[in-house]
């Protein structure tokens, strides 16, 4: 790749009124790396049900409000042009491809951190939230912590594994299942769990039960699932053909991939004795408790609920791995950068399926 002449300023997209939907364009000054810091030039970027929960004030487990003007995004994918005090390296080089995950930068050394939870590290900094995030053209970020992207891996694939392909390689790496068990994923067919169904079948050799709205069937299917099972059933709908398919016994693990309560509490139904229900998507507003869950069900039952937080790096590198290979590969709609306000807007009304991905087109 040759190397470009870095312009003084750049195309960014920012939330000019948080608390709701609304993008404005904007052009910024390109950043120089400090220390430590590379930059990178971006040519692609996943759009996450996160960034819309960061953009909206959604989440009341971070302590403040999303400031004005904030650039959002978190799954970038582009090539290293500018190299900061101390980073080069066999690893860290111009012209490298290298991804910049939701966790911007982790200390490493906390303790949260050296038990490979870096997600939930002391000194956590969040790619779009009170740090510029990947809906941009160029973007400064931590030397260490970027993710090297494998040759021939393309890059609008990349993008949504940094994420999305990340948290359900460790939230099935939390769920205590052996090959062969069947697991549910609820959620399927977003962004996360069309990912994790195929994970959790192609990698994992576990049996794997979608649930999603009935549209998404055909993709959830073909991401592995033996069995789609329809939102549109009902409650009682749903938990009986899980535990039709599983002879009686219920799932060993449940994936929930969506903030929604009523997939929690129907998760914990699901399960059979020692299951395990993982917890992956974000409630979103005023935090309310799992309805069913009493503490009878998990003493007689020996049921377990999991939280997992994305992923770490090591776990980055894996499931980029297991793109290369040709073992994942993201369903992905393109669109470009510019197209971020109705990206945002069809996700809002359901009707994205897999990962939305941006292609970011230089705008000098």
């Amino acid at each position: 790749m040759a190397i470009e002449q870095i312009p003084i300023t750049h195309t960014a997209m920012v939330y000019d009124q948080p608390g709701k939907v609304s993008i404005k364009r904007v052009s910024i000054d390109t950043p120089t790396p400090g220390p430590g810091q590379i930059l990178v030039r971006l040519t692609h970027t996943g759009v996450c049900h996160s960034d819309h929960g960061l953009m909206t004030n959604a989440w009341v487990r971070y302590p403040k409000p999303t400031p004005t003007n904030q650039i959002g995004g978190h799954e970038g994918v582009g090539y290293i042009v500018g190299l900061g005090a101390g980073t080069e390296s066999p690893k860290i080089k111009l012209g490298q491809r290298v991804g910049i995950k939701f966790v911007h930068r982790a200390c490493r050394n906390c303790a949260a951190c050296v038990r490979g939870a870096e997600s939930c590290c002391q000194q956590i900094q969040i790619s779009g939230y009170f740090t510029p995030g990947t809906f941009q053209e160029y973007c400064v970020a931590p030397a260490d912590y970027v993710t090297p992207i494998p040759d021939g891996l393309p890059s609008h694939l990349a993008a949504p594994l940094l994420c999305a392909g990340l948290s359900a390689y460790s939230a099935l790496s939390k769920s205590r299942t052996s090959p062969g068990d069947w697991i549910v994923v609820s959620g399927a067919g977003g962004g996360v769990g069309h990912l994790a169904c195929q994970i959790a079948s192609q990698a994992f050799g576990l049996r794997v039960i979608g649930i999603d709205v009935q549209s998404k069937e055909s993709l959830v299917r073909s991401c592995g699932a033996e069995l789609f099972v329809s939102l549109e059933e009902g409650r009682d709908g749903v938990i009986k053909r899980v535990q039709q398919e599983t002879d009686g016994i219920g799932a060993a693990a449940v994936l929930v991939c969506t903030g929604e309560d009523s997939a929690f509490r129907e998760g914990l139904d699901m399960l059979g004795f020692n299951g395990v229900l993982v917890v992956v998507g974000v409630q979103e507003g005023k935090e309310r408790p799992i309805e069913n869950a009493s503490p009878n069900l998990f003493l007689f039952m020996q049921k377990q609920i999991v939280g997992s937080s994305v992923g770490n790096y090591r776990e980055a590198v894996a499931v980029m791995d297991l793109a290369r290979r040709g073992i994942i590969t993201p369903n992905v709609q393109m669109d470009r950068l510019e197209n971020l306000q109705s990206v945002f807007e069809r996700m809002e009304k359901g009707q994205l399926e897999g990962k939305a991905v941006l292609e970011i087109a230089a705008s000098h």
